[in-house]
């Protein structure tokens, strides 16, 4: 497993400076001070009060927390392809590749994900596991030196599948691809993600869209979820290169969750992180936010949290306030694809004739190629193209990585509540929303 301590070059790894301000105000304006691990965690160690910082080490992965802000986290997660910033934001790439991106582009300024998703579902459609088994997993089939997280497959019988159909046994379903009759068990898809190499393994879990009326679907997902859980932790043959996160479960029910947490709690020692699942599908904002929370204050703080599904920029920030640590969407690639930029008074919607003689460039002050490139004009005027969809998409992942570091910043720094505060007068000049002011104040802090 990887060593922070022995990354020579931290370049790679995009870190920040994490300076007080005075220092970042005497830096040459040629460039930035990059410090290596080490002097880091010593720097936020002393602007940290006498509380003991958390730290967990499992096979095949360490999390490191190195300041906390409230109830935010600024850690250092070790996995066996290298060191993970968190919080951090992971581009999907569904099919093994982030859409309209490279792999060099994913790896380079500003963008430097340490990470990125893939899915265990479509992986397995195609290319499938005899190929990946033949040549040594996705991280070569696709050109991936860094981390990978799969997740389970379960969600897609969900989202994509009408004929999906949950039993005891697994998920029986229907291939897309020429309609043979398959069946995706615990066992199945740990086989599966096994065959990937991913640094990170999701469980396969019952999932039920959030804006199901039946709660005794509800319930029986929940009690699955944790009968499927022994069965994916007896499954998984490569404890020593990946690790198994569990996913709790319950919808926005606080008696689910409670439920959900106490079992995978009892589960602890074979679970080296966990993941909050089943949000992100259209629940009334006011219960995501507790439904975090509730989940957060009662997860192991050595080990690292991962919410999933969320992209939009909002909840991003929100949940990093309530103390969570890792976020995966497609929102930021397939919104840029459709011609709508992130920027920080929230979206650009390029497509508008009000662009027509911009010359100025998407986000005042952002460091990736696309804005040191081209104006608003210009991708206004191809926005038809597919290459503008790409290089918008090339934006905003970029803005959402770019996002996440500067919150990790303000948290080593603990001026965490004054970047909040400056984020949401951006996005909402007129006032936050109730649900994002209730959310904040939950966490300790005030956006007046």
């Amino acid at each position: 497993m990887a060593n922070p301590a022995k990354h020579a070059n931290p370049t790679k790894r995009g870190w920040l400076p994490y300076l007080s301000t005075s220092a970042r105000a005497s830096m040459p304006s040629s460039g930035l001070i990059l410090l290596d691990s080490a002097t880091e965690a010593t720097m936020s160690t002393e602007q940290t009060s006498s509380e003991e910082l958390p730290h967990g080490k499992s096979e095949a992965l360490e999390y490191q927390c190195i300041a906390k802000d409230h109830l935010s986290r600024a850690s250092l997660l070790t996995l066996p392809h290298g060191v993970v910033d968190t919080p951090i934001f992971m581009p999907v790439g569904t099919q093994g590749t982030v859409k309209g991106l490279t792999a060099s582009e994913l790896e380079e300024e500003p963008i430097n994900a340490p990470i990125i998703l893939a899915n265990t579902y479509f992986i397995n459609l195609r290319p499938g596991t005899d190929l990946l088994d033949e040549i040594g997993g996705l991280h070569k089939l696709e050109g991936w030196s860094r981390n990978l997280l799969t997740d389970s497959g379960g969600f897609q019988m969900v989202s994509l599948l009408d004929l999906a159909e949950f039993t005891e046994e697994g998920v029986h379903f229907q291939s897309p691809v020429d309609g043979t009759e398959l069946l995706l068990t615990p066992e199945k898809s740990m086989a599966i993600q096994n065959s990937i190499g991913s640094d990170i393994m999701m469980a396969l879990d019952d999932v039920v869209p959030v804006t199901c009326k039946d709660h005794a679907r509800f319930e029986l997902a929940a009690e699955r979820s944790v009968r499927w859980i022994d069965r994916c932790i007896a499954a998984h043959t490569n404890t020593a290169n990946q690790n198994l996160f569990g996913i709790i479960q319950g919808g926005t029910d606080p008696v689910l969750r409670e439920y959900s947490l106490k079992h995978f709690m009892e589960r602890d020692a074979k679970l080296p992180g966990y993941a909050i699942g089943g949000l992100s599908g259209g629940e009334d904002k006011a219960d995501f936010w507790r439904t975090v929370k509730q989940c957060c204050d009662v997860l192991p703080p050595s080990k690292p949290r991962y919410v999933m599904g969320v992209g939009y920029p909002v909840d991003l920030v929100v949940c990093v306030c309530l103390g969570a640590d890792m976020f995966d969407c497609v929102y930021p690639t397939r919104t840029g694809r459709f011609g709508t930029a992130l920027v920080p008074t929230g979206t650009m919607n390029l497509r508008l004739a009000q662009f027509r003689e911009d010359s100025r460039p998407v986000m005042q002050g952002c460091r990736c190629f696309v804005c040191r490139t081209y104006t608003r004009a210009y991708l206004h005027d191809t926005v038809s193209e597919t290459l503008t969809g790409q290089l918008i998409a090339y934006h905003n992942v970029a803005y959402q990585l770019q996002l996440m570091r500067g919150l990790r910043q303000s948290i080593v720094e603990h001026r965490l509540e004054a970047f909040v505060r400056d984020f949401m007068a951006k996005q909402f000049p007129e006032g936050a929303p109730q649900w994002v002011r209730d959310a904040v104040e939950a966490a300790g802090m005030s956006l007046e």
